[in-house]
């Protein structure tokens, strides 16, 4: 029951992208089946129901890579641009981590030494009061939630077939500062003292982070697509 609550610890984000995904790529109602295709189709069920999450997740992005050169229906390939951008958060981002995780922790630690104006070394950042020192870990790093945010622009922007603008850079890259202020903003609030850190870095303290970050993320991702968006709510 508290995997089911939690979402097994992964972000209703990526369980809402998958679902639309799969729901685009439905919609396809061609007939016939290609031999290349039931092929390439066992081996992605193969691979999927491995216990091996990676592995499932370069199924997922090989799949998705070939129905968006092959499809002919907009649907299928709007869908399988999710599917892909799904497993950014859920396999690429965490795989480019593990070969750039000193650099991407040291530019957490250091918007947060600047915040708070004290000493830095490396991933480490002492307490405002001198208490002690505050570690960023890589499950404090705003890199996920970057990817994430990544990922509700291309879900929603596919699920309404939006259409390219300008702006969208914009928008989208509103989406990701906004994640990553809201994280640097907690860990620096975590580093003011030792009962600011007990009281930011609890349950209450996440769910408060993570609900403002997911509003964030979404409210800017549909201020991107609000002429697709609005007219169908």
């Amino acid at each position: 029951m508290d995997a089911l609550l939690g979402t097994f610890e992964i972000s209703v984000i990526v369980w809402i992208s998958c679902a639309a995904g799969v729901y685009l790529v439905l919609q396809d109602r061609t007939i016939g089946i290609r031999p290349v295709e039931l092929a390439l189709g066992a081996a992605v069920v193969l691979l999927a129901i491995l216990p091996i999450a990676p592995v499932s997740w370069l199924a997922v992005t090989a799949l998705s890579l070939y129905i968006i050169k092959t499809a002919d229906v907009s649907s299928s390939r709007r869908g399988s641009f999710i599917l892909l951008a799904t497993a950014v958060p859920m396999f690429w981002s965490r795989l480019l981590f593990q070969f750039f995780a000193e650099p991407i922790l040291r530019i957490d630690a250091s918007l947060v030494g600047w915040l708070l104006r004290t000493h830095r070394t490396g991933d480490i950042v002492e307490f405002a009061d001198g208490s002690g020192v505050l570690v960023i870990l890589p499950a404090c790093s705003s890199l996920a939630n970057v990817s994430l945010a990544i990922l509700c622009w291309v879900t929603l922007s596919q699920l309404v077939s939006h259409k390219k603008s300008a702006y969208d850079l914009f928008w989208s890259l509103m989406a990701c500062f906004s994640v990553v202020a809201v994280n640097v903003t907690r860990i620096s609030f975590m580093g003011l003292s030792q009962w600011h850190y007990s009281m930011f870095h609890s349950p209450w303290g996440d769910a408060v982070a993570n609900t403002t970050i997911l509003s964030l993320m979404i409210g800017f991702c549909a201020l991107g697509v609000r002429r697709e968006l609005f007219p169908r709510i």
